[in-house]
């Protein structure tokens, strides 16, 4: 098994701010990458924003069975098509890890079909994780609870759906929590929220952090074919039905005819 993976990278204040730069030589989602990488069984490669198409051609994410993405400042220069070739993916099982200030991105905004919206303060105090479902598979081989010294704050009210699983709440130094760890089902396809990764802060070099990269990679992973078939509503025939029935009544459509969408 080789869960092909893809992370997607903004790749804005790498190039215009130092600090982000000197914390993340590389690119941010070059360190994403590092840490999903260590594991033999993922084959990790990266693409960025300014990449033709942002990185995400139909044929990169035909043989992409889980994209991780992070962004921040250029969310709206995302391209909808890109966004839309994206959930159509997910839908077909494509896996769906999205990192810290993805919450505003254009696909998972889609996904959610919420706001997405949160409070949040940018003052570099302490985060501690607690791990709340100790036996869920993003959470092993983690402790109790993780800290992380100097992380922008998020807070709740977070206006995402209720979860399917939250793995992580968050306490801040000033007193804010948040759910940081969610899991939800988009068609086919898994999605993991996970809350920290500000930019100015070595979030991702983290050995519990990225733990849970390479935990949430392997939990996103579906190992099935892809569901091309979820996008098709068929009108089907009368004389297919699994029973024998007649029909009756008037109806808007021609046999084989499809319908409204």
């Amino acid at each position: 098994m080789t869960i092909r993976t893809t992370v997607w990278g903004e790749n804005v204040h790498e190039q215009t701010n130092e600090i982000v730069r000197s914390i993340y030589p590389d690119g941010m989602h070059a360190t994403i990458a590092s840490a999903i990488a260590a594991d033999p069984t993922v084959a990790v490669s990266t693409v960025t924003l300014q990449d033709p198409e942002h990185g995400l051609t139909e044929e990169k994410l035909a043989a992409t069975d889980v994209l991780v993405w992070w962004g921040h400042q250029a969310h709206g220069e995302v391209d909808d098509a890109v966004v839309e070739r994206v959930a159509r993916r997910v839908f077909e099982g494509m896996g769906l890890i999205v990192l810290h200030s993805g919450h505003f991105s254009k696909i998972f905004k889609r996904l959610m079909g919420t706001p997405c919206a949160l409070k949040w303060r940018e003052a570099g105090e302490r985060e501690r994780l607690w791990v709340i479902n100790r036996n869920h598979p993003i959470a092993a081989g983690l402790p109790e609870y993780f800290e992380l010294e100097n992380e922008e704050m998020y807070g709740e009210p977070f206006s995402v759906p209720e979860p399917m699983e939250t793995v992580f709440v968050s306490w801040f130094q000033g007193g804010e929590v948040f759910r940081s760890g969610l899991c939800y089902k988009r068609g086919a396809g898994n999605v993991f929220y996970f809350r920290p990764g500000h930019e100015t802060y070595p979030t991702y070099h983290d050995p519990n952090v990225r733990r849970v990269l390479l935990n949430a990679v392997k939990w996103a992973y579906n190992p099935a074919a892809a569901w091309i078939g979820i996008h098709d509503a068929p009108n089907v025939p009368t004389e297919t039905a699994p029973e024998k029935i007649e029909e009756r009544g008037p109806k808007l459509h021609a046999p084989g005819e499809a319908g409204y969408r």
